[in-house]
């Protein structure tokens, strides 16, 4: 029979993600606190390779498609949270569109949705931040709409810095994303958004702050740090930069 410890009812995160994406699974198991949960249902696209920068438009909106038969995936479980982690999808249908991919995912009794991109929105609103240095590994047109979509939400992106050579999101190392952090980074920036969360950065973020001296959020950080408080499981997570270091704190929102 197991400690008390163990027969606690956990916080239970629900987490739509790519098909293709083998990277957010890992990062959340290894940064989330024994308060919660995670379980997945991934997301179906027929649109090319997943990953692949050739077709990552027309695939990423292709996702779409494929949101409501995952949440209902996820309806046994009984998440407390439900978070679209794909964060290019809030960027190509646009900041002003947002509450209705919100809606999107609104089809579980008791389940709050969430998106990575308002994850990320409520992150760096906690942060005080007011001028974005933006690093994404998208293509083009997606990089461009997610510069649009911050600025629409009201940041001054002082800065955008593509990860040069990109074939495919999901074959990227964190050493390629520390470097694009730190690519990014200006002096009037008040932090670094390092977006999407098919590229690994949770084993990067304390030493990127640590360098640049400002606060790191990820798409990955961002979209945990958020599902915590909405879950009210909140305890110390240490090791993975400042953001969620104010959850150990209580200084959530």
């Amino acid at each position: 029979m197991g400690s008390a410890a163990d027969r606690d009812v956990r916080a239970r995160l629900g987490v739509l993600v790519p098909a293709g994406n083998p990277t957010i699974e890992p990062e959340l198991y290894r940064m989330a606190p024994r308060t919660v949960t995670i379980h997945f249902a991934r997301l179906e696209s027929m649109a090319g390779e997943p990953g692949a920068a050739d077709g990552m438009e027309r695939r990423t909106l292709g996702y779409l498609d494929a949101v409501p038969a995952a949440v209902r995936a996820l309806a046994d479980v009984k998440p407390g949270v439900v978070v679209l982690a794909h964060t290019a999808v809030s960027y190509l249908t646009g900041f002003a569109g947002e509450s209705a991919l919100l809606d999107r995912l609104a089809g579980l009794p008791r389940a709050q949705p969430l998106t990575a991109a308002r994850a990320i929105l409520e992150a760096l609103r906690h942060l005080g931040v007011r001028r974005l240095s933006l690093a994404t590994p998208y293509p083009e047109p997606i990089a461009a709409a997610g510069r649009q979509y911050w600025q629409a939400a009201g940041f001054e992106v002082v800065a955008h810095q593509r990860l040069p050579g990109v074939a495919n999101i999901y074959d990227e190392s964190e050493t390629r994303a520390y470097d694009l952090g730190r690519a990014a980074d200006v002096a009037g920036a008040d932090a670094i958004l390092i977006s999407g969360t098919g590229l690994p950065t949770a084993g990067i973020v304390e030493r990127l702050e640590r360098d640049l001296g400002k606060p790191v959020v990820t798409s990955q950080t961002a979209t945990l740090w958020r599902a915590l408080a909405m879950l009210g499981a909140g305890e110390p997570v240490r090791g993975y930069g400042r953001l969620l270091a104010a959850t150990a704190s209580g200084c959530g929102p």
